[in-house]
């Protein structure tokens, strides 16, 4: 006789998840019950709150984001030796204490580094220098 298998619905694949990047843990992460198998994600209030509604606090000129919710979105397209080059040292900088880093955080912290110097530097900045060489 088959054996029927029991596959998860529309809603148990897209269900809500908790509210921003700073209260989920690290990608594959989950509760875990006493049998072992992976807890229900903690359920998502269906109206807004107001502190979910209000938004977020600008981060001081020439400081990057960090872990919050982002609104607005940028695509770049990168070669494969320069994706290689962010894997490598998110990979490397994984290994550091303390440090928590994904390759949006990391590309937002190279911005701010190089957005910070050419405001202080302007058209001596790394930027401009590199910019100029092409």
């Amino acid at each position: 006789m088959a054996r029927r298998v029991s596959m998860p619905t529309a809603d148990d694949l897209f269900r809500p998840t908790a509210d921003g990047e700073a209260q989920r843990g690290e990608p594959g992460e989950q509760g875990v019950d006493e049998a072992g198998s992976p807890a229900p994600a903690a359920p998502v209030p269906s109206a807004p709150t107001p502190a979910a509604s209000a938004p977020v606090a600008e981060p001081p000129a020439g400081k990057p984001s960090g872990r919050v919710r982002h609104d607005e979105k940028m695509t770049v397209y990168l070669s494969s030796d320069e994706l290689l080059r962010i894997e490598q040292a998110r990979l490397a900088l994984r290994g550091t204490p303390g440090a928590r880093v994904d390759r949006g955080r990391l590309v937002r912290e190279a911005l701010a580094l190089v957005l910070a110097d050419f405001e202080e530097q302007g058209e001596d900045s790394a930027l401009v220098r590199r910019l100029r060489q092409e």
